[in-house]
């Protein structure tokens, strides 16, 4: 590739020089690559992001098939040798490789020789997770452990905010959906599942439910079809089973290996690919999570935990105002938490204003223009970086793939100067680990035996239930108690001329009136009307 010097500048080891003193940096740092100058790699000036700087958070961005990915893997080996612990997600299936060795060869050899690299293969300590059961839709107990340890939400911890986003809700429904879980809240009725959501939903609109909302603006009966139906459609995806019991504790992103190292949490994402805003938003709760759980600590020597959050287009894609808020404020916050995050995406124009000003660090792989719409993303894209003494526009369309243009904060928070780099190769398996092997480390972690069985508890759909099923057995004690008193009544009424003899019935009508064939028909009634109810809103029976 061709890094060439703008017009008017000073002979080429000038800036070469100024570029490559900005990274030298006398505290411990992640080394990146060899500085790209005049078309030539120079092994001497490395490129490097000082550690402590790494919770000032970060973007990796760039087109496909331009080293994201290893990007990526480079920056949380390195991470996990300096004792931080990383969350990444796995999408594609290939990031589990961190786990094992890499494998040598002439590639590896090749490149290491060319930015100055020591390269031993080395692998790092990991825990695999995977949304819901970890088997998928329809997992089996021979198939269960081999994706990752599940990792569940309660759906009322998840909120309405992130549920609405999920669900695609618009801003009515959305406020609609909060004013739903701030009547569960307030009535204790807590909602663990989907189906708890789902009673609730049907309550607050039936004959029963709705004054029970009048006082606070009520819920629109078209408004509760919406959302029970945007749940059914939901559910028959298979994401019912990510919401539930055991809640992921997610504290145990921050462990580190006996060793010393930074356990590497990689969630394993490939059966759930096809739905984009289903693990996009579910990450986006994994980290407000952790914002909510964790003490204020300010400015470490080294993060607590750096969260790399992969797609991030699929986040903002559609988002409420409320929702984007929401992330920005806990972006801008989660700093002094001593939590890095780092947004992965093509360009940094997916990524809202707000969020973007608060990326110190940006590592921005090759960018392609072969649309005016990729024109246009690529000036945009050259006008959130420091001045250079680059071209950048002819430097990002010219990178190859492994490199990037790279700008990181300083030990004393002060933007580096802007610098192409080759990056290292990986110390660890550029690839998937074979499933057997997956399998086995996901049944051999102690966190298996904590979060493996989903637990089904009372929660709001229970209570609910017992409650109408309480309500219609005191009906039909109050109905049978006033058949009993008419029928006393009747019989010690004094016979009056003209009355008829009462005649005596049938055997049949003895059944149909008996009291135990009125409850017989009134529970098959209730139940036949539940599942029109079910067939209605697309719910299966719940198992018993």
């Amino acid at each position: 590739m061709s890094v060439s010097e703008q017009p008017g500048a000073a002979t080429a080891a000038g800036p070469r020089a100024e570029i490559a003193a900005g990274y030298a940096f006398d505290g411990p740092a992640l080394d990146l690559g060899a500085l790209l100058w005049d078309g030539a790699c120079h092994p001497d000036a490395q490129i490097r992001i000082p550690l402590p700087m790494l919770n000032r958070h970060g973007l990796v961005a760039g087109a496909t098939g331009t080293g994201k990915t290893k990007t990526l893997q480079l920056i949380a080996e390195q991470l996990s040798a300096h004792g931080v612990p990383v969350f990444l997600a796995d999408i594609k299936g290939d990031v589990s490789g961190i786990s094992a060795p890499g494998a040598d060869g002439e590639k590896v050899r090749e490149r290491a020789a060319q930015v100055g690299q020591e390269w031993t293969p080395t692998g790092f300590p990991c825990e695999f997770y995977a949304l819901g059961d970890s088997g998928g839709e329809g997992g089996s107990e021979d198939t269960r452990g081999g994706t990752g340890i599940p990792v569940r939400a309660t759906v009322t911890s998840f909120g309405p905010v992130l549920l609405s986003k999920v669900l695609q809700l618009n801003q009515t429904q959305e406020q609609s959906l909060g004013l739903i879980f701030h009547y569960a809240d307030s009535k204790g009725l807590e909602l663990v599942d989907l189906k708890d959501l789902r009673a609730v939903v049907a309550f607050l609109v039936s004959d029963t439910g709705k004054a029970e909302l009048k006082g606070i603006g009520g819920l629109s009966t078209v408004t509760a079809g919406v959302i029970l139906r945007a749940i059914t459609a939901f559910e028959q995806q298979g994401a019912g089973s990510f919401f539930g019991e055991p809640e992921f504790d997610t504290g145990e992103f921050l462990r580190t290996a006996p060793d010393g190292r930074g356990i590497v949490s990689v969630l394993e994402l490939p059966a759930v690919q096809d739905k984009p805003q289903l693990f996009s938003t579910f990450l986006m709760w994994l980290l407000a999570d952790l914002y909510g759980d964790l003490p204020e600590v300010g400015d470490l020597d080294k993060p607590k935990l750096v969260f790399f959050f992969d797609e991030a287009h699929l986040l903002f894609n559609g988002a409420s105002k409320a929702f984007l808020e929401s992330v920005t404020q806990t972006v801008r916050l989660i700093r002094s938490k001593g939590v890095g995050v780092f947004f992965v995406t093509q360009t940094p124009k997916d990524v809202p204003g707000d969020v973007l000003a608060q990326l110190g660090n940006r590592v921005q792989h090759a960018l392609r223009a072969f649309t005016p719409d990729d024109a246009k993303a690529l000036k945009a894209t050259v006008r959130t970086f420091p001045n250079s003494a680059y071209d950048l526009e002819e430097v990002l369309t010219g990178l190859g793939t492994g490199e990037a243009v790279i700008t990181v904060l300083s030990e004393k928070g002060a933007p580096t100067p802007v610098a192409a780099t080759r990056l290292r190769a990986p110390q660890s398996l550029m690839g998937p680990v074979p499933a057997p092997d997956l399998a086995a480390a996901v049944r051999g972690s102690l966190l298996y035996g904590r979060y493996a069985e989903a637990v089904d508890r009372e929660s709001a759909y229970e209570k609910l239930t017992a409650e109408q099923q309480a309500a219609e057995a005191e009906a039909l004690r109050a109905a049978e108690e006033k058949e009993r008193a008419a029928e006393e009544k009747e019989e010690t009424r004094a016979p009056r001329a003209g009355d008829r003899p009462k005649e005596e019935p049938s055997l049949a009508q003895q059944v149909v009136g008996s009291a135990l064939f009125t409850s017989l028909a009134r529970s098959v009634g209730t139940q036949l009307g539940r599942e029109i109810s079910r067939s209605l809103f697309g719910t299966a029976r719940r198992r018993r």
